[in-house]
């Protein structure tokens, strides 16, 4: 019997161990890529690691700014600034002189509001609370912050070609002639810069006399400005006088007519000026 089963187990093949469970197979698709890694952090992220750390160094080691404020020097001398800045400006100028109305309103609500981001952020790390100041961002000075968001941006749009129409040779000349920056200032480049600033404020002031949306989402009725007293005699329950909405609306047609007459005046003596 016992050379019966000895003879069974060497005729019977073996059968192959079975695999852990527990352990998988090693993936080997990713040493095609391999050389590509190493290559991209000899040649790119070491070098730029190594720029980026001796850019805030001074030959000892130690940590400096003074390297930036060089550069910054080297810009003022050249007499302008990298070429990136303009159009990177003049987009964002352009996206947040837009952003306006609900989405503008909640988004300060949620950034300096009493508990916005920057209130705890602020109360957190700094020990400041805004509110005890007596800051409210459903004031006039927190509505007032939040049209600055999209008035500044606007003014920047519409002052930036006045600026540019600025010459360098009315500097030079006036450095050659042993003027000083605030004599430049007051007698070359404001008398050509005062009818686009002018103008602009004018747009700007239209611009912000007909907004409702931001302000009555912001602070409700609970400032008696133009548009949102309008709101209440046309659509409000207590305040509900129709025809002096109508008469409203009319005055603010006329104020906002006259301001843009106004800029479009301004505007063209500025144009026919740098013609």
């Amino acid at each position: 019997m016992n050379r019966l089963r000895a003879t069974l187990s060497a005729e019977s093949p073996s059968l192959p161990h079975s695999a852990d469970p527990g352990r998988k197979p090693l993936n080997m698709n990713w040493l095609g890529v391999l050389p590509f890694f190493v290559f991209a952090l000899m040649f790119m992220l070491l070098p730029t690691a190594y720029l980026m750390v001796g850019a805030f160094q001074d030959p000892e080691g130690h940590f400096t700014l003074r390297n930036l404020v060089d550069l910054l020097a080297w810009a003022a001398v050249l007499g302008k600034l990298p070429g990136w800045i303009r159009p990177t400006l003049m987009t964002f100028s352009g996206v947040a002189s837009n952003f306006a109305g609900v989405p503008l309103a909640f988004a300060f609500l949620a950034t300096l509001g009493r508990m916005g981001l920057v209130t705890i952020l602020l109360r957190k790390y700094l020990d400041v609370n805004i509110y005890s100041t007596g800051f409210s961002i459903l004031s006039f000075v927190g509505l007032t912050l939040t049209y600055l968001y999209f008035q500044i941006p606007l003014m920047v749009l519409i002052v930036t070609p006045a600026l540019e129409g600025l010459k360098k040779e009315w500097r030079e000349a006036c450095d050659c002639l042993g003027g000083s920056t605030v004599q430049y200032w007051r007698y070359i480049a404001m008398p050509v810069l005062w009818p686009s600033i002018l103008g602009a404020m004018l747009l700007l002031f239209a611009n912000a006399f007909g907004a409702v949306a931001t302000a009555y989402a912001l602070t409700g009725s609970s400032l008696n400005i133009v548009p949102i007293l309008l709101y209440a005699q046309i659509r409000g329950d207590v305040l509900h006088n129709p025809n002096l909405g109508y008469a409203m609306a009319l005055g603010m047609i006329v104020i906002t007519g006259l301001a843009n007459a106004g800029y479009m005046v301004l505007r063209s003596k500025t144009d026919r000026r740098s013609a």
